[in-house]
């Protein structure tokens, strides 16, 4: 049974502070500990009036920390007194009547929408709270819209309803309207009917015990909806083939099932809360729940949820075109629509590919990529992709490329140094290209970081000059900025931080500040020219999505833009990274700790069996995974890249839940690698 349940009502006056001393009256009597608040009060003594009648110990300002005499809703009357609500404050409050009490019932003040302060309604308190909520009625006219509205917009805006209580207001026989109410809500708005709180004339415990005890359905009013996690886990295991994932293992183990999602935190079947350290696999920027990408979906959904972008447009495509271009890299012009970073990439080469072929220089096919790199995993990402790991099993199936070999500057060749090695494997690409200019199409790069190589940052200069090179030798300079783009390396794109203007930019991941699946390859205008032909010349870039530009994702995209200019995200994630570039050094503590990679907020920690030798631990040791499942039981999700931890969180997350985050992977990998 949940320890808390929030009392609302379809308006105000509906009865909710009888309905709240109703329910606490009789858990009482099935010998349970109650206690009540009422967070914001507007004029009268109901606070008061529930301690008296439930025998609470806790004081009124406990029970009611927020209270102005004045009948109004509380963003008003508490404005007029010149006095402000502080939410952190009833939360605290909140927490400590829970840990007192086995029940603790939360009166709201008015219905779901009233707002309490600027930007923040009763509605946003409730999630605040993490709590299922009892929606209070009349019974009379009128009662079925107000009724079926709130429990809509409860649901709407994730909240679980438990049921109705209706409350008689008045005292008399009950009419044709008061008696057939309470079946047509349960009907039409999907919900349990927890009762009927009769008309009361003497608020007391004895009246409340005599008349409403048989009235409340008290078992249907406690009982949460039983999670179905064993159900979840069968169905998996039975259905569900996961990616990047072994799943003889799987089948084998008791799996994590997300059930929902706030801020910085993913919540699984059974409530429990994690720390989510890899954001969602790269994707979160502003927390899971974020209210105005949230809103911005509903109102495109009721709009239009999906046109193609063949033959047609639609309006969110264009505006999210036109401020991308606005945000990277300058000369970058048009963009070009897909739903991953692989189909981002898979665009990119082909783009560059077929522009030689378009303007004549047929001869120029090739592709030159680095090792280690990750570009994706349709067939044309995969052919630059330099990890055999992920790659080597599709040789037979992929094109062939050019691979510059690149240090990670961790493991150098014996008497090589950092970073001057790096410049010096940088000449071979520039002797590549004097050689080979006239056959080289492209040269793709992970700008700064390859990610998951391991998290190996390249010195600073590196791309630069790969960029010069590019130009100077007439190739076609594409950045994957899937992983680094929209914040990562501490500005919007990584290419930013060398002032690089790539001739193609993919970028995926953080677009939709992980809501929807989008990416988007960019060029520039004279790549672009080399398609515009006449139609019978057959020059057209054949290549398209079903999804291409959906108006949804572009919404969810729009927002997540809009949010980083609204909040400062960048500014206010700076004092973040340093705080994080100090912390991670005492993790060189650690014996098994060879090495610290970091590059604003995308972190590598990478574990060695002997820290001398930067000796690897085998593969079958599983070192990573291990840290990884370890860091759970402590209620933080990692995920590892081989032997190094991965560490790339929100960029909203706190600096309090980021010290949590870096405590727990610190004892995660303490704990595995000594036991």
């Amino acid at each position: 049974m949940s320890k808390g349940i929030f009392i609302t009502g379809t308006d105000t006056d509906v009865g909710k502070t009888i309905a709240t001393a109703v329910i606490g009256v009789l858990i009482q009597e099935k010998g349970m500990d109650v206690g009540v608040m009422k967070p914001v009060q507007c004029g009268g003594s109901d606070a008061e009036a529930l301690k008296n009648i439930l025998k609470l110990d806790d004081t009124v300002e406990e029970i009611n920390p927020y209270f102005v005499k004045e009948p109004l809703a509380p963003h008003l009357a508490f404005a007029r007194q010149k006095k402000s609500i502080n939410i952190n404050k009833i939360v605290k409050g909140y927490e400590a009547l829970k840990v007192r009490h086995d029940v603790t019932l939360v009166e709201g003040a008015g219905g779901l929408m009233v707002p309490l302060k600027h930007n923040y309604l009763m509605v946003d308190l409730i999630k605040d709270l993490d709590l299922d909520i009892i929606i209070v009625s009349r019974l009379g006219l009128g009662t079925i819209n107000h009724t079926l509205l709130t429990i809509h917009q409860a649901c709407s805006l994730g909240l679980n309803v438990r049921g109705i209580i209706f409350s008689q207001n008045e005292k008399g026989a009950l009419g044709v309207a008061e008696q057939t109410n309470p079946e047509a809500i349960k009907k039409f708005g999907q919900v349990s009917i927890l009762g009927i709180v009769p008309y009361l004339k003497n608020i007391n415990r004895a009246e409340i015990i005599k008349k409403c005890r048989k009235e409340i359905n008290l078992k249907n009013l406690l009982s949460q909806n039983k999670t179905k996690t064993w159900q979840y886990i069968q169905e998996d295991k039975e259905y569900v083939w996961h990616p990047f994932t072994q799943m003889q293992d799987w089948l084998q183990e008791e799996p994590l099932i997300v059930d929902k999602a706030k801020g910085s935190y993913l919540i699984d079947t059974e409530g429990k809360k994690y720390l989510d350290g890899v954001s969602s696999l790269w994707v979160n920027v502003h927390g899971h729940g974020k209210k105005a990408i949230d809103e911005a979906l509903k109102q495109q959904i009721n709009k239009l949820g999906h046109s193609t972008l063949l033959g047609l447009s639609n309006t969110p495509a264009i505006d999210l075109a036109k401020q991308l271009v606005d945000i990277s890299p300058r000369g970058l012009e048009k963009v070009f629509y897909s739903d991953s970073g692989s189909t981002a990439v898979e665009i990119a080469i082909k783009m560059a590919y077929q522009y030689w072929q378009n303007i004549g220089k047929k001869q120029k096919r090739n592709v030159v990529h680095l090792a280690n790199s990750y570009h994706g995993d349709t067939l044309g990402s995969v052919s630059v992709g330099g990890i055999d790991l992920f790659h080597k099993v599709y040789k037979g199936l992929i094109f062939k490329t050019i691979q510059l070999d690149f240090p990670d500057c961790y493991r150098l060749p014996k008497g090589k140094k950092y970073p001057e090695y790096a410049f010096e494997c940088l000449e071979r690409l520039e002797v590549l290209l004097k050689k080979q200019a006239d056959t080289i199409a492209a040269f793709i790069v992970e700008p700064i970081v390859q990610g998951a190589a391991g998290m190996i940052m390249h010195p600073k200069g590196i791309l630069r000059r790969m960029a010069e090179l590019c130009q100077q030798y007439d190739i076609v300079f594409i950045v994957d900025e899937v992983a680094t783009g929209f914040g990562r390396t501490g500005k919007m794109f990584a290419c930013e931080h060398e002032n690089v203007r790539p001739d193609i930019l993919c970028m995926a991941k953080g677009i939709t500040g992980g809501y929807l699946p989008l990416a988007a390859t960019l060029t520039t205008q004279k790549i672009f020219e080399g398609f515009c032909f006449d139609y019978k010349k057959m020059k057209t870039f054949f290549h398209g999505h079903t999804y291409t530009g959906n108006p949804l994702a572009c919404a969810a995209a729009l927002a997540n833009l809009e949010v980083f200019r609204k909040e400062n995200t960048l500014k206010k994630l700076q004092p973040k990274i340093k705080f994080l570039q100090k912390e991670l050094q005492r993790f060189y503590d650690i014996p098994a700790v060879g090495d610290v990679r970091q590059r604003g907020f995308m972190v590598g920690i990478e574990l060695v069996e002997n820290k001398e030798t930067k000796k690897a631990f085998s593969w079958e040791k599983q070192i990573g995974v291990k840290v990884c499942r370890h860091a759970r039981k402590y209620g933080v999700i990692l995920r590892p890249l081989g032997n190094v931890i991965v560490l790339m969180p929100p960029l909203s997350i706190s600096l309090k839940e980021l010290k949590r985050l870096l405590e727990v992977t610190y004892v995660a990998i303490e704990e595995v690698v000594n036991d």
